[in-house]
């Protein structure tokens, strides 16, 4: 028998920093999970019956392979109404398991092997390996807490070669909880377009924001015609079980996602895709609502954690804070490992996220206020021994 069977690609790829941390507290008691990137609220109660009420209908088949056209154009009109701008439903959005499945199609579709795509760090775990998967290179360009995480325009442009096609951004941030500029993304729109390259902006997090406006990139003029925008539900609605998300973009090129989805999923969840147009039509209030909950805990944590020693930049969007934890003396790994063991507080070390992400950890504040207010405690008491 042969020693391996994997795949030299598959048998290379470095697991994931998030999922180390998390088996080892699902093994302890009493653990305060700031790791988790998913908000802890229950999806509203619209958006359940409404899927309740499509499976007694018996609604329990395929879709179309672009998804119900009742949701790509709910979605348009979400769009529109949101950002001004205008996509087809009948052939600019494709309805995907999850934001996760939209990364997959367009590295998949886009990247022929040796193909380089930039991707902006500390970022999304799965961005590098979804890259490498499809057969391409990831290029990391970090990002700085100097600059509030924001792009490093200079150091992309730097990165360009003639084998680079696309260039991955995503903002609101995980897990830095940064914004990009708008000048920043005009930068980009201009490299994009100098040397003929493809923008994959995911934004995900587009409706947790505080205190600003999200730029959707492909509202910059011109970028829309070279722009693949990756979004979804599980979020902003707190729909992450239900596996739903959308890429939007250039007909012609989502023609290509398309045949990719076709052999790969069919379709979306049809009970998801059912609940995501009611998510859409009535649920605006409670996103409002969670949001401003996640605000009143990210003004609890940024200012606990800078009161207790951890330098802390204020996060604009999601609900991530940075903060640095190499001021302790540890490493951000040693950092995390032990404020689990001793303190049973979990947390993300920032490596795990990419270049730039060293002597930093990811502290998620999508858990409940009091659990934020005892982690800080357990936190500022680990500091103290150390």
């Amino acid at each position: 028998m042969r020693e391996i069977y994997l795949s030299q690609r598959v048998a290379t790829l470095k697991p994931s920093g998030i999922r180390k941390f998390f088996d080892i507290a699902a093994t302890m008691k009493d653990v305060i999970s700031l790791g988790i990137g998913e908000p802890d609220f229950v999806t509203p109660q619209p958006i359940l019956e409404a899927g309740i009420r499509s499976l007694k209908q018996g609604n329990t088949h395929y879709t179309s392979n672009a998804g119900i056209m009742e949701l790509r154009q709910g979605l348009a009109q979400h769009l529109e109404k949101t950002y001004s701008i205008s996509y087809d439903p009948a052939s600019e959005i494709i309805i995907t398991v999850g934001s996760s499945e939209a990364l997959y199609l367009a590295n998949t579709a886009l990247l022929d092997p040796g193909d380089e795509m930039i991707i902006p760090t500390p970022c999304f775990v799965a961005y590098q390996a979804e890259a490498l998967l499809a057969g391409g290179v990831p290029v990391e360009v970090p990002c700085h807490m100097e600059d509030n995480f924001d792009l490093d325009v200079k150091a992309i442009e730097a990165a360009i070669t003639p084998r680079t096609k696309a260039i991955l951004i995503s903002y609101p941030n995980n897990p830095t909880g940064a914004v990009a500029s708008r000048e920043k993304l005009l930068e980009i729109q201009r490299m994009a377009e100098e040397h003929d390259l493809i923008v994959l902006s995911d934004e995900i997090y587009d409706q947790l924001v505080y205190g600003h406006k999200h730029v959707c990139f492909p509202t910059l003029r011109g970028a829309q015609k070279r722009t693949l925008l990756l979004g979804g539900f599980s979020k902003d609605y707190a729909m992450t079980g239900w596996r739903i998300g959308y890429i939007c973009g250039p007909a012609a090129i989502l023609q290509g996602l398309l045949r990719v989805h076709q052999y790969t999923i069919m379709s979306a969840p049809t009970t998801a895709q059912v609940a995501a147009v009611t998510a859409l039509r009535e649920c605006d209030k409670d996103v409002i609502e969670m949001r401003e909950e996640y605000d009143r805990r990210r003004k609890l944590i940024v200012s606990g954690l800078n009161q207790i020693g951890l330098p802390t930049f204020e996060p604009k969007g999601a609900f991530y804070t940075f903060p640095k934890v190499g001021v302790t003396g540890l490493d951000d790994e040693t950092f995390c490992m032990n404020l689990l063991h001793e303190e049973n507080v979990a947390c993300v070390p920032g490596r795990s996220f990419g270049l730039g992400g060293e002597g930093f950890a990811r502290c998620s504040y999508a858990t409940s206020y009091e659990k934020i207010e005892e982690a800080l405690r357990r936190i500022e008491r680990f500091l103290n021994r150390i």
